[in-house]
């Protein structure tokens, strides 16, 4: 069975160090020659400023395609496509459109009153203008959601809109993933939907995480890294567990991973050592 493509997702730095930080999990991760790398918008648009450094800083100092996360967060229509603009003035055409997380503070989205209404409507007007966009999926119900169908029905609109493919949030076991993938066959959806892979760097951090986004931990799974966390055992268990629900996938046809790698990148690079992805080119052009 042939290694899968990959693809990783950075967030911008918001200090010397973390930018530091950022700089070298590019390095370490860039000659597994991801298909893509992303870079993430901060929730209510908190870091678009940094966002847009960060995306144009390793469109310029690296070969790696680069793809900008853009939400509809308290912004106009037109202050939105203008930043989308600049991205593509920039040299990226390839946008993650998100309707984005409330702001601080907020307990659900409002749109702006000459905004995007979400995430349809905004996926529709980039790929409109020529940009190659990339949405969001949920193997489990989002939290926003009625049922998981809506979830499927939501998906659905956004690739008839004009997306090309789409990333799901993360998730524990490859079950949940290939239930959704059928669901979304059945619903006619012919786009590739890539598994988001969260490989745990802090068990702590992640149960916020999964919490926070309806994604649901198997008990198994919650003891095992309660007992782990905090020991030497921890980062052996994190790649295992990876590893194991990343060949499940791949035995089931799954031939792209997208890993949110939260600019720690020696988990994921690990990770894609045990499947197979070896480092193929060193990283070029840096300046």
């Amino acid at each position: 069975m042939p290694a899968p493509s990959v693809s990783f997702e950075f967030f911008p730095p918001k200090s010397l160090p973390a930018s530091f930080r950022l700089w070298d999990c590019v390095q370490t991760l860039a000659p597994l020659d991801p298909s893509f790398v992303s870079v993430t918008y901060g929730a209510g648009g908190t870091t678009r400023k940094l966002t847009h450094e960060a995306v144009e800083a390793i469109t310029k100092t690296t070969d790696l395609n680069v793809a900008a996360h853009l939400t509809c967060v308290d912004a106009t229509r037109a202050q939105t496509l203008e930043i989308a603009q600049t991205y593509k003035a920039a040299g990226v055409s390839h946008i993650v459109a998100l309707r984005g997380d409330p702001p601080k503070g907020a307990h659900s989205f409002q749109p702006n009153p000459d905004g995007f209404d979400g995430s349809i409507d905004l996926t529709r007007a980039l790929a409109d203008r020529g940009f190659v966009v990339t949405v969001g999926a949920y193997p489990e119900t989002h939290p926003d959601a009625t049922n998981a169908q809506a979830c499927i029905d939501h998906l659905k609109a956004k690739i008839d809109a004009g997306a090309t493919r789409a990333i799901t949030q993360f998730f524990f076991e490859a079950d949940t993933f290939l239930r959704f993938r059928d669901a979304c066959a059945d619903a006619g959806i012919t786009a590739p939907i890539l598994p988001g892979i969260l490989p745990v760097e802090s068990w702590s951090g992640v149960q916020r995480f999964a919490k926070a986004c309806g994604a649901h931990i198997p008990a198994l799974l919650q003891d095992a890294f309660d007992r782990a966390e905090g020991t030497d055992s921890a980062d052996l268990l994190a790649t295992a567990h990876a590893t194991e629900l990343c060949d499940d996938l791949c035995a089931e046809g799954v031939d792209h991973l997208h890993f949110y790698t939260l600019n720690k990148p020696e988990l994921t690079r690990d990770i894609c050592h045990a499947l197979g992805i070896t480092p193929k080119t060193a990283l070029q052009n840096v300046a």
